[in-house]
């Protein structure tokens, strides 16, 4: 892959045209347009904190393990149990935002076939749509990594100029707008709990879950030129990028709305959808519509390419249960089959809950967020214990790296908590938020299997990644020797 391919797997999984819209309803309940617009910059700064703080580390080794390995090279001591609990967060996070994403797909493409065939949008009908998904992204990531490089090279500019239409239309056809005291300060609260300090902190769910997935730069670094600066520069710029794109895509839509209510009520189960119904008509949303399925399609397809490496690296050193079977390579497309279809099935089990439970989107997020973000930040805080004695590569942040590491870890001990609160009241079976049962179950089970097992035999990676001054020379990273044969 060429630097651009790199930064755009994690562009791709971004995707502020599946992040924003499919969690837009529940920014509308979470404190509606003043947290919608004004959540999106405050968390995009602490995102770029925790970007940044990764990107630093990511130069130093690039290698397909990304973040578990480096927990392994930054411990102290007990480097194997840092990287195993690392690895185990960061694969919850991959298989959840795998499913935020594809469910997200499903739902928006249940919107378009309610409005073209009259296909009603229900549960089942679109979870049936999100295990078809999952199968056709399974399928187009065992073809081989050119194609994948390919799709994601075109993602980049589908969701750039996607924005631009979206925007434009919703600017330029409507006949009236929303005013800009209602989209800048009115403040919505359809919880039920009636505290607007706890209800922004909910809200602050949409910009967070879109501004994750950007650490598939560091899984992707094995099969990218220059890793050592391409891999950096496309956590930064995947993140930078979707912050200016993003806030614009935002305010163009909340200016747009005409019936909040009717919106939060639509048919189609989607609020983007109702909103562009009564901006631009039936046939304009259907067309808008596309637009976005393309891009969270895109989205899904760069998830399950990022997962499956982390799978097959984590796999690779013998982490995850039936090893031998995820990180095989097929010989011919020299890509992990296993470990793709291990992703997509996972991501399927998520997204089950989804029948019977009217908040299992919000809790699948938020897994989403925890898991990776917790993965995140154990190597950015293993860094700066290191102090001066971190081996910088070719990119770093020179005197700025401990504040803004220090940022970074105090951001997602924030976000863990929050993210793990209930969001609607009152709480009964419908609506409880099992987003603290499965990060404890998986947690649980990688706990007590590090207890009883794997503390005695798992000595962390097992790849060596270059040092950071061999990483620095343009040209591919040397491939793992026992890649095919492990």
């Amino acid at each position: 892959m060429s630097g651009f391919s790199n930064f755009a797997v994690s562009f791709s999984i971004v995707s502020i045209l599946s992040g924003c819209l499919t969690l837009y309803g529940t920014g509308m309940n979470n404190g509606g347009p003043a947290m919608i617009i004004w959540g999106w910059p405050v968390v995009g700064l602490f995102t770029l904190c925790v970007g940044l703080a990764m990107a630093e580390i990511c130069s130093s080794y690039p290698t397909a393990g990304g973040l578990y390995y480096w927990s392994a090279k930054l411990a102290r001591s007990r480097g194997p149990a840092w990287s195993w609990f690392t690895g185990w967060f960061n694969f919850l996070g991959q298989v959840a935002v795998t499913a935020g994403v594809d469910y997200g797909a499903a739902f928006f493409t249940n919107a378009f076939l309610s409005l073209q065939f009259g296909f009603e949008a229900t549960p089942a009908h679109t979870v049936e749509i999100f295990a078809a998904i999952l199968l056709i992204h399974g399928l187009l990531n065992t073809r081989g990594v050119k194609l994948v490089a390919l799709l994601n090279n075109v993602s980049v500019w589908w969701h750039l100029v996607g924005v631009a239409v979206i925007v434009g239309a919703l600017a330029l056809l409507p006949d009236r707008h929303a005013s800009a005291s209602f989209v800048f300060t009115e403040f919505v609260d359809n919880t039920g709990f009636h505290n607007q300090l706890y209800v922004a902190m909910l809200g602050l769910l949409l910009a967070q879950y879109t501004l994750t997935g950007y650490d598939a730069s560091a899984h992707m670094t094995e099969e990218t030129h220059d890793a050592a600066r391409s891999g950096p520069r496309g956590i930064v710029n995947a993140i930078t990028v979707s912050l200016g794109a993003g806030w614009i895509l935002l305010l163009g839509l909340t200016f747009a709305i005409r019936d909040y209510d009717g919106a939060l009520a639509s048919d189609t189960g989607v609020a983007p959808a109702q909103i562009f119904i009564d901006a631009v008509g039936t046939g304009g949303a259907e067309f808008l519509l596309l637009i976005v399925i393309g891009a969270q399609f895109f989205c899904g397809m760069a998830s399950v390419t990022a997962n499956s490496r982390m799978i097959y690296a984590f796999s690779r050193d013998g982490a995850l249960p039936g090893s031998a079977l995820w990180h095989r390579i097929d010989p011919r497309t020299q890509t992990p089959t296993n470990a793709v279809w291990l992703a997509t099935g996972g991501a399927l089990l998520l997204g089950l809950p989804a029948l019977w439970n009217t908040t299992a989107y919000t809790a699948v997020t938020s897994i989403s967020v925890i898991g990776l973000y917790i993965s995140y930040v154990i190597p950015v805080y293993l860094r700066l214990r290191q102090g001066d004695a971190f081996p910088r590569g070719p990119w770093h942040l020179g005197r700025w790296s401990r504040p803004i590491g220090a940022i970074a870890v105090g951001w997602t001990a924030f976000i863990s908590v929050v993210f793990t609160l209930p969001t609607v009241s009152p709480i009964t079976a419908e609506t409880f938020n099992y987003t603290p049962v499965a990060v404890l179950v998986v947690v649980g089970f990688a706990g007590l299997w590090w207890l009883a097992s794997a503390r005695h035999w798992f000595t962390g990676p097992i790849l060596t990644a270059p040092a950071p001054a061999a990483a620095a020379t343009p040209g591919p990273t040397a491939p793992d020797p026992e890649m095919e044969t492990r």
